[in-house]
């Protein structure tokens, strides 16, 4: 029998209430978005992000599409590396489409000055992605699968919009192996996150659900599985910081 309920941080809800729900914490955050990922991560999920476009060595000409791409930061950094090669090989522009189902963080991630006419936004849901098939050169997410209400779709839905060939590329919140950093990772996490959500955006409790969300997301084999099961072949994954990121990755073959 379907199970009609799902994780919504440690509560149970009912599925269709979890996509609505997501909606109004990022909807409450967003004007605060970037700044809250500097304080909660001492400016390391720049690191991470860093090392994600590195792997995904953006070339000229290709076309990416960054789901749950909300204010921009990992899509601007996409164009910025594969303008970087097009300057010393040749080629045309690459482009980049931001898709996020809340219209709040996309209209908080205009910026007049950064934005060229390569990077495009479009409102759309991860389970039923705007585009047409066999689309995208690559395809990334970044801190956005585990707020997902079904993940398999969203996985399956990557599929179907990469080429032939084309790669996407999962990085996400995790669990740390060790066991002492899991202690010091989860203390930070609980008493000191939603503190510095209600000091810096007002809301404890959007970053109380934020930090839940992470435990409930699967372990890396788990989700690495996942990944398998909807379609795509090389699977793997890298962890960052001692595991508490995971970058995801696979090929559409």
């Amino acid at each position: 029998m379907k199970k009609n309920t799902i994780d919504f941080g440690y509560q149970e809800i009912p599925v269709e209430e979890k996509k609505e729900r997501v909606k109004n914490v990022f909807n409450s955050v967003a004007g605060k978005y970037d700044l809250m990922n500097d304080a909660m991560s001492f400016g390391v999920h720049r690191l991470w992000k860093n090392l994600t476009i590195t792997k995904i060595n953006p070339q000229p000409g290709e076309i990416l599409i960054d789901v749950a791409g909300g204010t921009g930061d990992l899509a601007r950094r996409f164009l910025k590396r594969a303008e970087a090669v097009r300057v010393r090989r040749g080629g045309s522009s690459a482009t980049a489409h931001i898709c996020d189902i809340n219209d709040q963080m996309l209209l908080a991630g205009i910026d007049q000055i950064k934005d060229k006419d390569n990077l495009s936004r479009v409102c759309g849901d991860a389970q039923k992605l705007p585009f047409s098939d066999n689309y995208a050169d690559a395809l990334s997410i970044a801190f956005g699968i585990r707020n997902v209400t079904d993940r398999q779709a969203a996985l399956k839905q990557f599929f179907r919009v990469l080429k032939p060939g084309g790669r996407m590329f999962v990085l996400e919140f995790s669990t740390p192996k060790d066991k002492n950093l899991r202690k010091i990772y989860d203390s930070y996490s609980f008493n000191f996150i939603p503190k510095i959500g209600n000091f810096l955006a007002g809301d404890a409790d959007s970053y109380q659900y934020l930090v839940e969300s992470i435990r409930k997301f699967p372990k890396q084999n788990e989700f690495s599985n996942m990944i398998v099961e909807s379609g795509f072949s090389n699977v793997s994954y890298r962890d960052f910081s001692g595991g508490i990121a995971t970058l995801y990755w696979g090929w559409k073959i």
